[in-house]
């Protein structure tokens, strides 16, 4: 419960919407023992890829500081050692891994063949983290591009992606090639998401994380179609990418520029910031619409909040910003 609107914001991020820092430092632990243990995994079974630890990395919104509460998973890239492989482009079927015939990924390769399938590659991951004596309790599987450790012990689980690091191509770019899913391989490349947000957040004095956690809530509190958290980050950060003033220190104030930043964009193609995936918006016309109608609405409501607070009214403001964001939003008290 508050008395201001200041007082309700900082308790609404402490204690709903930002990860509590105490989790967090445990995530990271139980994240780098993880990482340590698949290092080994190497050395115990002749046939697990060799390890190149110097391209391991961490993807995804935990790693982006995006994450809001719950803290429900932990993204990894475990990269291997291609022994040799190369590389190819299919027609729509995505890429090829082509492995020589002394490597440690012959029987992980469709029969008959030296193609690297990407599922066997999970799936021998599956394997051996399940003979890891702290993990034997665990819940461990496949899931689309990612071995899944759910150890129970934890509110998260850890989505695992073996990786390839690439020699660079052509035009001296290099990439990581992980799972697509269906057997296949595909281009990623996290290090320019975290090179973006880290610049544009330190363009404007640190202060676009909690704004853009801040709408993450806001997305997720199903009043209208929900848009993937990468698609919506997306475009926060191109708003703020294309500011010439710094944004200011007030989340509300912020939101509501993000607001009117989505109603503009939401209706329009989201190119991804990689170069690799196209147009990131898959969502429908009528879903566009109903986003873009949601943030007219929750634009006049935020409006109305600060006119309150304005006017020293702080039991309306703070009852309008709960209009918003929900019953989670601390109470005037």
């Amino acid at each position: 419960m508050a008395t201001t609107v200041n007082q309700a914001f900082a308790e609404f991020f402490s204690n709903t919407v930002n990860l509590d820092p105490g989790v967090t430092t445990t995530a990271r632990a139980s994240r780098d023992w993880l990482r340590g243990q698949l290092h080994l995994l190497p050395e115990k079974h002749s046939d697990f890829p060799y390890c190149y630890e110097e391209r391991d990395i961490d993807f995804g919104s935990f790693s982006r500081r995006t994450k809001i509460r719950p803290l429900d998973d932990i993204d990894l890239i475990s990269c291997m050692h291609a022994q040799g492989a190369i590389y190819s482009y299919g027609v729509g079927e995505g890429i090829f891994i082509t492995v020589r015939s002394d490597s440690r990924f012959v029987d992980m390769c469709e029969n008959g063949t030296y193609q690297l399938n990407s599922k066997k590659v999970i799936n021998r991951l599956v394997k051996h983290l399940a003979g890891i004596p702290q993990y034997r309790r665990a819940d461990i599987g496949r899931n689309g591009e990612a071995a899944v450790l759910d150890m129970g012990s934890y509110d998260w689980s850890f989505d695992i992606v073996p990786g390839f690091f690439t020699s660079p191509e052509a035009d001296g770019r290099t990439y990581y090639l992980i799972p697509d899913g269906n057997g296949r391989w595909k281009k990623t490349d996290p290090r320019i998401d975290e090179e973006r947000i880290t610049r544009i957040n330190t363009r404007h004095s640190g202060w676009v994380l909690n704004p853009l956690r801040l709408t993450k809530f806001w997305n997720r509190r199903g009043n209208m179609p929900r848009m993937a958290p990468y698609l919506l980050e997306t475009m926060i950060l191109a708003h703020y990418d294309g500011l010439v003033a710094t944004c200011c220190a007030y989340p509300d104030l912020e939101f509501r520029n993000i607001l009117g930043a989505l109603n503009s964009t939401v209706m329009n193609p989201v190119y991804d910031p990689k170069g690799i995936q196209g147009d990131l918006n898959s969502l429908s016309f009528d879903e566009r619409f109903a986003i873009m109608a949601r943030t007219k609405e929750d634009a006049v409501v935020s409006d109305a909040a600060f006119a309150a607070e304005k006017a020293g009214e702080q039991r309306r403001a703070i009852n309008l910003w709960r209009r918003i964001f929900g019953s989670d939003f601390p109470s005037y008290c």
